[in-house]
């Protein structure tokens, strides 16, 4: 029911943090991964730590901003794999300032990486995917699609989104076999996450006092979801979003 052997699954934002957890869980759960970032050498590093440990792995280099450059992408995908089952859109960036600090320039980028891209990766997925006879698309949204924080406005607007977003292309594309859904992360210690910490004083100990598990998550807990929601265990689950967060969201 989790296998994923034959399985071709595209990761944007793949080559580390919470991408790369998703994407070792993939794998590890039999597909072949594509690993999709803007950095070329850390993207190389990652697929090089998937194929020591014996799972099939390789990367595109592309910014999933651009139209040109996603269409490009699922064309190199498909050209060397011949087809795709399973996108996962978890490229994503962050802009920590109050919101009447943010210029339209932060904003913009912001919604450029975390929501356009969401988008355009699932429209050019989306043939594809029918030509597959059906698929999985998994959507990272935030904890911060549920509430609010004072340096997080277009983040959580962005992510907000996604989350919309992922209602939509579930309701339009179930009658192709595709089911859609989304994950909210909680505070899993990151790159992301530790601008974060260094910039709010006190945050590690205050998420670590409201989380009912008791620690911060790691990109390791987001395997578990990403094969669920990726195999056929999920088949009848579309348009939903998923916390992963220790219970710190229901606290």
């Amino acid at each position: 029911m989790f296998d994923l052997t034959g399985k071709v699954a595209v990761v944007t934002g793949g080559n580390g943090g919470i991408g790369l957890g998703m994407a070792t869980g993939l794998a590890q759960a039999g597909a072949h991964v594509v690993i999709v970032g803007r950095n070329a050498a850390k993207s190389a590093q990652a697929v090089d730590g998937l194929r020591q440990a014996g799972w099939q792995a390789d990367a595109v280099h592309a910014d999933v901003t651009h139209e040109a450059a996603v269409n490009a992408l699922f064309a190199t995908v498909v050209q060397r794999h011949g087809r795709v089952d399973i996108l996962v859109n978890n490229a994503g960036s962050t802009v920590r300032k109050l919101p009447q600090d943010l210029s339209l320039a932060d904003w913009q980028s912001v919604m450029d990486i975390n929501l356009t891209s969401t988008f355009l990766c699932a429209k050019a997925a989306h043939p594809h995917l029918q030509h597959a006879g059906g698929g999985k698309v998994i959507n990272i949204g935030s904890m911060l699609s549920i509430f609010g924080a004072p340096y997080a406005a277009v983040y959580g607007a962005s992510k907000g989104g996604v989350v919309q977003l992922t209602r939509s292309l579930a309701t339009a594309w179930a009658v192709d076999g595709i089911q859609v859904n989304a994950v909210l992360p909680g505070w899993i210690d990151t790159e992301l996450t530790q601008g974060a910490r260094d910039q709010v004083a006190g945050l590690y100990e205050r998420v670590l006092a409201r989380t009912p598990a008791g620690r911060w998550g790691q990109p390791t807990d987001l395997a578990g979801i990403a094969v669920f929601l990726a195999s056929a265990a999920s088949n009848f689950i579309t348009g939903t979003a998923i916390p992963v967060d220790g219970g710190y969201s229901v606290n």
